[in-house]
């Protein structure tokens, strides 16, 4: 009895202060995922604090500017001006914050391993600093075990503190999707998960303040498998189309046509779309941090794994198609050819390139012999990558008449809104399409666009 009597005035203390707007909230990556929710805590009245070890980037922000394209640097110069928001790199600031919301980067190893490196420093770096009565959520995709059996005994450990007794731990996955004009972190609907009915009620209470629906889960592992489950969803449903999409193209039958024409049944189907890979920090990665973790039981993920293998094989494809028009049709080989990939973003219409299919297109083509360069609206010059160091520096080339007539063909990899693509038709004598972009652009007089 004392003891709810304790949760229960735990609950009450954090319920007050959320509503009196004196809760402090600290973000962890300031990136797509922090970001956004930094600049929707602001807007709803929060002090909120942004940490990441970039200290360029935590320099830029304070000073009101944006990296990210879809956020403009006019939001965060006005969240700037409300004096609510500050960004740092120095971790002791996380003993002033009632809520630490952990949103850094899970990607995978050189084996296709989970690599949960940036959660254990983060959870390092903050672990001296954690006081009693702080909520700390995990928004990184992960497996499901990770907040319990990872991130909670390291913040228990540096800290010194009980792990959900003097302090709560809970995981709400990211849910965000760059450049979606029907959504945004608000209308986005929050799944979260914690092992205690104070972790569970702080953090949902939280979420409520700034999202419309919280829906809450019975455990963090099972918020944990929600993400995964999301995203293998989507990862198993494109390798299904990029397999009918090779089957369909022998049988000269247009997939795109086949799928809008299935989407119009208003029961049973979804339609998916299919491309020249899987890209973004999602959907080629979080299946396999299932599939790791289920090797642990001793189970198989006969789907996921060869879901994977058909979307990664999607790259070589595109080439194989290029490289036979280029014979065909043009009487060239690729190698020496002058190649133009239009889109290295791993979606439309946002600035974001990872694990984008685009950067596996050009180091394939490179080690064909071919001369590769990119156009991208988004992306003027290629960023440093950890897997394609080779392309870092590189710019984008000029969109014109002039520049796009002086290449052999053209990859269209990503279709974003604001590319002229009457101008690219009309001046390459050969492009092969991974996006069905150019539907609505017929090929001039003698020259050809291939679907791939």
């Amino acid at each position: 009895m004392e003891n709810q009597t304790v949760s229960n005035e735990i609950i009450r203390q954090f319920g007050e202060k959320l509503e009196q707007r004196k809760t402090t909230i600290a973000i962890i990556g300031l990136g797509y995922v922090g970001l956004p929710l930094i600049l929707g805590f602001n807007n709803v009245g929060f002090n909120v604090v942004g940490f990441d070890i970039n200290q360029g980037l935590v320099d830029e922000l304070n000073d009101g500017k944006s990296r990210i394209a879809h956020i403009s640097s006019e939001k965060v110069q006005a969240m700037v001006k409300t004096g609510r928001f500050s960004a740092t790199t120095d971790f002791s600031e996380i003993a002033n914050a009632d809520a630490v919301l952990i949103c850094v980067p899970t990607p995978l190893n050189a084996y296709r391993e989970p690599d949960l490196s940036y959660i254990r420093a983060t959870a390092k770096n903050i672990a001296p600093h954690v006081q009693k009565g702080q909520i700390i959520i995990l928004e990184s995709t992960t497996y499901p075990g990770t907040t319990r059996e990872v991130l909670l005994p390291i913040l228990a450990e540096g800290s010194g503190l009980v792990g959900d007794k003097d302090f709560f731990v809970a995981f709400s996955p990211e849910r965000e999707d760059p450049a979606n004009p029907d959504f945004d972190t608000t209308t986005i609907p929050k799944v979260v998960g914690a092992a205690t009915p104070e972790g569970e009620e702080i953090s949902a209470a939280l979420y409520e303040t700034l999202i419309n629906q919280v829906v809450r889960v019975s455990s963090p592992d099972t918020a944990e498998a929600v993400k995964l489950t999301e995203n293998i969803f989507r990862a198993v449903n494109i390798a299904l189309v990029n397999e009918l999409k090779l089957i369909y193209d022998d049988m000269g039958i247009d997939v795109w046509e086949v799928i809008d024409a299935a989407a119009t049944k208003p029961f049973g189907f979804m339609p998916f779309y299919p491309g020249p890979g899987l890209g973004g920090h999602c959907i080629p990665i979080d299946p396999f941090y299932l599939t790791w973790k289920a090797r642990e039981f001793g189970r198989h993920t006969r789907f996921i794994e060869l879901a994977g293998e058909i979307n990664a094989d999607m790259p070589e494809h595109v080439i194989n198609k290029l490289s036979v028009a280029l014979s065909k049709h043009q009487k060239k080989a690729l190698n020496g050819a002058k190649i133009l990939i239009v889109g290295i973003a791993y979606k439309k219409n946002v600035d974001d390139m990872r694990e984008s299919p685009s950067l596996v297109l050009m180091e394939l083509l490179k080690e064909h012999g071919a001369q590769v360069d990119y156009y991208d609206p988004y992306i003027p010059t290629f960023p440093p990558t950890r897997e394609h160091a080779e392309f870092a520096g590189m710019k984008s080339v000029e969109f014109s008449a002039s520049n796009l007539a002086s290449y052999d063909a053209a990859i269209v990899a990503t279709e974003h809104s604001n590319i002229n693509w009457q101008t690219l038709v009309d001046n390459l004598d050969l492009i092969v399409d991974t996006r069905n972009a150019l539907k609505e652009f017929p090929a001039k007089s003698g020259s050809m666009i291939i679907k791939a």
